[in-house]
């Protein structure tokens, strides 16, 4: 298992690498209203953008932090973040990095922030957020050497980790929420229920290839897919058996020239059997894997 290398930078530095990838690519022509192809994920909402035989080495994007609606006995989760590779159903790598809003079993909400080089477990960041923060999200590929940074714009902090990945995958961009995972080992995941988080929003989303070329989502030079959490794809921990109902998520389409859009929750019901654990995994513990 890789031990990742991280070190924290300036807080400056890492709101400047932030906002100039953020900007750079206003002036860019996309390809207004531009349609994404669809599919479902048991644990992912959102947007991925992908092409054959392209790699892409930055992915940035802003949200703020949601707040959840928490009740006591039941612990929910789920995940904000951007990323690069994943989707492809062959993948054996993601790098990313994000927010969380969980619900703890008492009834009380959780916020942290996570990065992750799968198939490395995800790593806690030390740094407090409250629901509304506004946070800035980037990662960037340079051959293993990853780095990843996040800043809260709202409380002027913020970090960078520089790591160097066991493997790298870099077929695919993304900007999810997402349903995160107990894990037993790679093979072996249960999708943890789901947080009420209303609803969260992504604005500023970009993405780069390898070959320097920048845009949008809905850029027409790669595919950009919409990704609905439907559960139901694979098993999942739930609270009662048969007939019961679990959180989903839709995102909407894009908006602002192909650099936002809104990923909303709601429930719906579950016809076949989930899984009961005695205990659910602590904040900090779960691991957000591939789709």
């Amino acid at each position: 298992m890789l031990k990742p290398r991280a070190r924290n930078t300036d807080i400056n530095s890492v709101r400047a690498w932030i906002s100039t990838a953020l900007v750079s690519v206003v002036a860019l022509a996309t390809a207004p209203g531009a349609l994404a192809d669809t599919t479902d994920s048991s644990n992912w909402a959102g947007y991925a953008v992908h092409r054959f035989g392209m790699s892409f080495r930055k992915v940035t994007a802003s949200w703020r932090q949601p707040t959840a609606s928490c009740s006591a006995g039941k612990a929910t989760y789920s995940a904000y973040w951007v990323g690069i590779g994943g989707y492809s159903t062959g993948s054996q790598a993601l790098e990313q990095i994000g927010t969380e809003t969980d619900c703890n079993g008492a009834g009380n909400a959780v916020l942290s922030a996570w990065y992750e080089l799968v198939p490395a477990p995800s790593m806690p960041i030390h740094l407090t957020l409250h629901p509304g923060d506004l946070i800035d999200a980037g990662v960037n590929i340079a051959g293993r050497t990853v780095t990843m940074s996040l800043y809260d714009d709202t409380r002027h902090r913020g970090v960078t980790k520089v790591l160097r990945a066991s493997q790298i995958d870099a077929s695919s961009a993304e900007w999810i929420v997402e349903a995160p995972s107990d894990c037993v080992s790679v093979a072996d995941c249960l999708t943890l229920p789901l947080a009420n988080f209303g609803s969260a929003t992504f604005n500023g989303a970009r993405a780069q290839s390898t070959k320097g070329h920048q845009g949008t989502i809905s850029d027409s030079t790669w595919v950009a897919t919409k990704i609905t959490l439907t559960p139901g794809s694979r098993r999942f921990i739930g609270y009662q058996a048969s007939g019961a109902s679990a959180g989903a998520a839709a995102p909407s389409g894009l908006q602002a020239g192909g650099t936002s859009f809104k990923v909303t929750y709601s429930v719906v019901s579950v016809p076949f059997e989930t899984v009961r654990r005695a205990a659910l995994v602590a904040a900090g513990r779960i691991v957000h894997p591939l789709r």
